[in-house]
């Protein structure tokens, strides 16, 4: 289960439970949520789906504890499209 809570304008708090708890604080400018998605879904909808894309790939406890969610496509390079085309 992703959890994804707003502290902020830019900053989101996603707690991933699994057979380890893990907590991440994640940020996102307005300019990346509107590259990505064009407003035509919720940012909290954008990061449980970028979760979603990294736990298909790592497990919950290898995902960074703090980052800005444009780091995800300096890891994996296809994140971008992914998620643009909601494959």
């Amino acid at each position: 289960m992703i959890q994804v809570t707003r502290k902020s304008e830019t900053e989101f708090e996603v707690t991933v439970q699994g057979a380890t708890e893990t907590t991440h604080q994640v940020t996102l400018s307005d300019a990346y949520y509107q590259k990505l998605t064009k407003g035509s879904e919720t940012p909290e909808s954008l990061i449980e789906r970028s979760f979603q894309f990294l736990l298909q790939r790592e497990p919950n406890t290898s995902i960074l504890g703090r980052f800005d969610l444009p780091v995800i496509g300096t890891y994996f390079a296809e994140y971008e499209n992914e998620i643009r085309t909601g494959k």
